[in-house]
């Protein structure tokens, strides 16, 4: 099997099982959303999707969106941002940038501008530092869209700012008067 595919259906594994379902294969997450490497390999191996310490490091450090990390000790692992399920990813808040960015597909342009970014069924609404990562997530969505955020102003004004482990900033929502197609 292609080495790249499977780290993709690592990625994708590890997606699920850490940001959706962990009870699914047996797993509860930390504080933090952490869960111990020996934990995930022995559960992985138990539902027959057999992971190795070195993919699952390979995983990690190779993701182009980062969406993993560990911990400073090396033996947990956490999914940095996405979850649809309650947890407390523990971070502290920061003053963002002067602008974000977020990217989607322009069919939901209206609904946007009237209500604002709504983080819906995940934790947070996400945003990027830069239009080119904003424009490959619109893109997922059909053609791309991309909206700017006056985070500075959002802050000024009392909405706090979270950056996940992977430089993606998370709020809580972002009304429309802080949003500017473009």
């Amino acid at each position: 099997m292609n080495k790249n595919y499977q780290l993709l259906k690592i990625s994708k594994y590890l997606s699920y099982h850490l940001r959706h379902h962990p009870e699914e294969i047996g797993l509860e997450l930390e504080p933090g959303g952490w869960v111990a490497v020996v934990a995930l390999l022995a559960a992985a191996q138990a539902h027959q999707f057999p992971i190795t310490p070195a993919e699952l490091e390979l995983v990690v450090e190779t993701s182009n969106k980062q969406r993993f990390s560990f911990d400073s000790t090396g033996t947990r692992i956490r999914a940095n941002q996405g979850h649809s399920i309650p947890i407390d990813l523990q971070l502290d808040s920061s003053c963002p940038p002067e602008i974000l960015y977020h990217g989607t597909g322009h069919h939901a342009v209206e609904s946007i501008l009237a209500h604002g970014l709504q983080k819906r069924a995940r934790h947070h609404v996400h945003l990027s530092s830069d239009r080119d990562t904003a424009k490959q997530v619109g893109t997922r969505q059909g053609k791309p869209v991309i909206f700017t955020i006056k985070a500075a102003e959002m802050h000024q004004n009392g909405h706090l700012f979270y950056c996940s482990d992977n430089g993606v900033w998370l709020v809580d929502e972002v009304p429309p008067e802080y949003l500017v197609l473009g």
